[in-house]
């Protein structure tokens, strides 16, 4: 009976452990850098450092990952899910507040935004200066004149994701694409030119067990002639924990 009770007690203090390390890793702040190079980029964007961030969710970004990225990033692009059902909007604009001192910030919406009340996000993002890309573009300028276009998507999942809208008299540039889901990379097709696509919305799988989960983890693809990159996720979804146990998805990025 002594050793029932020993066994029992080992077991509790292990699944303790785990839980902690999986809470732990759910409020991790990491950032992972990608240098990407294509040879089509103008010269004038040689030395562009993009700050991507998906799927805050219920999270607070830390001033800790704001002061890092301000010290490199020149936009802020947010792929959606910045925040779900329950998040208060004071916490929201909080958010995009610290987002948008970074640097001009941009946002495409992902299907838990939809559980918020839209306007008064709108309203917000008005409020602290974040663009909204929904099934539009927008065109930045470099200091020798060049230009890239910046398109964004509305939710796949809402049925709203419309490559052909967004990128609709587009200047005949660079084109970077964000959607919240990976999947709208597949609707893309040579004449939509778009030679990088951001996004995030899997949580790279959130829970790995000997590497497998619901979803790939994040990471850099190549589909033709367009790189996809997609986050991990800030944040994530259901329950506050994250694992990657005895597999290969190493790191979870906010970027």
């Amino acid at each position: 009976m002594v050793y029932l009770y020993i066994i029992l007690f080992v077991l509790a203090l292990a699944a303790a452990v785990l839980i902690f390390h999986m809470y732990k890793e759910a409020n991790a702040d990491r950032i992972v850098s990608h240098q990407l190079s294509f040879p089509d980029l103008p010269a004038g964007f040689d030395a562009l450092t993009i700050f991507f961030i998906s799927d805050i969710h219920r999270r607070s970004v830390s001033p800790g990952i704001i002061t890092k990225a301000r010290e490199k990033a020149d936009v802020v692009i947010i792929g959606g899910d910045l925040a779900e059902k329950g998040v208060k909007l004071e916490q929201v604009r909080e958010n995009l507040v610290r987002l948008a001192s970074i640097a001009p910030a941009y946002f495409v919406w992902g299907n838990n935004d939809y559980e918020l009340d839209r306007q008064k996000v709108k309203e917000i993002m008005g409020e602290t200066g974040v663009a909204i890309l929904d099934n539009s573009w927008k065109s930045l300028s470099a200091d020798k004149g060049d230009r890239l276009t910046l398109a964004g998507v509305d939710d796949l999942a809402m049925g709203n994701a419309s490559p052909d809208e967004a990128l609709e008299g587009a200047e005949p540039s660079f084109r970077i694409l964000v959607s919240h889901n990976p999947e709208v990379a597949y609707m893309l097709d040579e004449e939509h030119k778009v030679s990088l696509v951001l996004s995030g919305h899997t949580h790279g799988g959130q829970i790995r067990i000997l590497g497998y989960s619901p979803y790939k983890k994040g990471g850099i693809r190549k589909l033709g002639n367009t790189t996809l990159l997609v986050s991990n996720g800030y944040g994530t979804t259901a329950m506050e924990q994250r694992l990657s146990l005895l597999g290969w998805a190493r790191k979870r990025s906010p970027i």
